[in-house]
């Protein structure tokens, strides 16, 4: 089993920036790719950044992909999400996401393990 447990989260002025942090605790994470997704009050979750372990390889939406960048760190066992330029659309509560499947990785149910989500605020 691995715990994911997702930090830095908070109010934030358009423009600005966060960086959020998700670490993996348990079971030493061996898996594939871990992710970050948000969900907006009345929206489905929806997929925001991932990153291959090994590889390193990085996926990003459309919309954020110039100005987030996801990291990991594999002795640590975290990954980051550093938000550049928020927008007020950016709000979300972001949450991490860790899987040991190789494909689908823009897709919620390509995960195996959940953290419990951060809450993200950008004001006008």
């Amino acid at each position: 089993q691995v715990q994911l447990a997702e930090s830095g989260g908070g109010l934030v002025q358009a423009g600005g920036s966060l960086r959020l942090s998700c670490a993996a605790s348990g079971r030493t994470f061996g898996g594939n790719a871990m992710a970050w997704f948000r969900q907006a009050p009345g929206k489905e979750r929806e997929f925001v950044a991932a990153v291959r372990w090994i590889a390193g390889t990085t996926y990003y939406e459309d919309s954020v992909k110039d100005r987030f960048t996801i990291s990991r760190d594999n002795a640590k066992n975290t990954v980051d999400l550093q938000m550049n330029s928020l927008k007020p659309e950016d709000t979300a509560v972001y949450y991490c996401g860790a899987t040991w499947k190789l494909f689908g990785l823009r897709s919620t149910n390509a995960y195996d393990f959940w953290g419990q989500g951060t809450q993200v605020t950008v004001s006008s």
